[in-house]
């Protein structure tokens, strides 16, 4: 199953930093958000895009999982050539994940 079966994401950027939410449609689904979604999941399936480190933060008051992602605008969004530099489109791609 793809993660956007259960969650929505927003992205957010700052520099060359991506921000990127998962907040799933249910709050049921959260703690196996958890279990299941790692940073190193997350590393993995978009390791063409963020070179940096990713960070998971946890927000249980909200049911939702942030990941900070370090080197992913290709030199942020000021500076960057990318077709999208803000990374908006990324949050899709996250979304493609197999759960």
């Amino acid at each position: 199953m793809k993660l956007y079966n259960i969650a929505h994401s927003r992205a957010g950027d700052k520099g060359n930093t991506l921000t990127l939410s998962l907040i799933p449609y249910r709050e049921s689904d959260y703690e196996m958000l958890c279990k299941t979604i790692t940073a190193e999941k997350v590393k993995t399936h978009l390791k063409d895009v963020v070179s940096g480190e990713i960070i998971r933060h946890e927000m249980p008051n909200i049911h939702s999982l942030l990941f900070v992602c370090q080197n992913a605008l290709l030199g942020g969004v000021t500076t960057s050539l990318a077709i999208d530099p803000h990374g908006k489109a990324l949050s899709y791609a996250l979304l493609e994940m197999e759960v």
